[in-house]
């Protein structure tokens, strides 16, 4: 059995499809509002009218660095970042660069990582670190949780909902045995149910990013 504050409390509210429109974040945040959800996690374009429209309530802010293919050079990834925190969010969802994972320069990447993820400590401000796993092979999958075990992220995140696949069992698995006990895993990329929802949670996932937040919650209600 859970709860609706259980499930909702888990939920990001995902406003990052790059077609939305500002009415359509408007009514985004509305419905994060109605159903008391976690966070709204929107487009760094939207920052200032997502500030505008959670002022007074209790949903949380955040946005994405680097999103969707992690590429970007670090100093623009802490531009971004500052920019984001100076904005009102509180939690940061950082795409770690895939290309870069996959040639196997794992330097690079946790210099990138690590760069972002002081910026959120000395700043208060929680650190998601996406994968993407559907480009990963286990390998690949294993060493990113060995780099965010050593940097001490707050989050690994397995997708960012735009790549080829989403979240997998599989995959939870992996990130939950291989990430230390204390990082949290987040999922993201067709969880659209409450019965998906619940199965993700029993897989060690704390957090979840959804556009079906209405369907998923109302079941419960």
């Amino acid at each position: 059995m859970v709860s609706y504050e259980e499930i909702a409390q888990m939920i990001d509210h995902s406003l990052l499809n790059p077609v939305l429109t500002d009415i359509d974040i408007i009514e985004g945040c509305k419905i994060a509002k109605d159903y008391k959800v976690k966070s709204v996690c929107c487009r760094p374009s939207d920052l200032e009218i997502v500030n505008g429209q959670l002022a007074g309530s209790d949903v949380l802010m955040a946005s994405v660095i680097g999103f969707p293919h992690g590429t970007t050079t670090t100093r623009v990834k802490v531009f971004e970042a500052n920019e984001a925190i100076d904005s009102g969010c509180a939690e940061l969802d950082m795409v770690l660069n895939i290309g870069k994972l996959r040639t196997g320069n794992y330097e690079y990447v946790k210099d990138d990582i690590k760069a972002i993820n002081d910026l959120c400590h000395k700043r208060g401000v929680v650190i998601k670190v996406i994968f993407e796993n559907c480009f990963l092979d286990s390998r690949q999958k294993i060493a990113a949780c060995e780099i965010c075990n050593e940097i001490k992220v707050d989050y690994i995140k397995t997708s960012t909902g735009y790549g080829t696949a989403g979240t997998t069992d599989e995959d939870l698995k992996l990130m939950r045995k291989y990430a230390d006990p204390e990082i949290k895993i987040k999922a993201a990329g067709g969880i659209r149910t409450l019965e998906r929802a619940i199965e993700v949670r029993n897989l060690g996932v704390t957090r979840f990013g959804a556009t079906a937040t209405v369907g998923i919650l109302e079941r419960l209600k």
